[in-house]
């Protein structure tokens, strides 16, 4: 009897951490593809199954807020087609203008343009 509750018990501790893990995933740093790659580990370590429309709407929540806010502007049917688009929109955004943290004001410039907050460790 021991065995097979401290088994339940671990199996339910590891998917309260995955599924916490899951609730707060964002982009942060990370390219999409590294994002949307952890997104996916997660949800299947998670033996989670949600629609369409949840995994997308998870995807955009997390994005960074400069992708996020042009990319719910579109309507997508599937996540790799939204996925698609991010990437190319990130790709862009890193052509047009080095796309590095600025350290002293803590916030994300593109090509010279403040267009978001950040929170830079030292």
């Amino acid at each position: 009897m021991g065995g097979n509750e401290d088994n339940h018990n671990e199996k339910v501790c590891t998917y309260s951490i995955l599924y916490n893990k899951l609730q707060t995933l964002s982009q942060g740093y990370s390219s999409v593809d590294g994002y949307f790659m952890e997104m996916k580990v997660v949800i299947i370590r998670a033996n989670i199954f949600e629609d369409r429309k949840a995994t997308i709407a998870r995807f955009l929540k997390g994005l960074n807020k400069v992708i996020a806010n042009v990319v719910e502007l579109h309507h997508y049917i599937e996540i790799k087609d939204m996925v698609y688009m991010v990437v190319k929109m990130e790709k862009q955004l890193r052509r047009k203008g080095s796309a590095k943290p600025n350290g002293y004001l803590g916030f994300f410039q593109v090509g010279g343009q403040i267009l978001e907050e950040r929170v830079i460790h030292k």
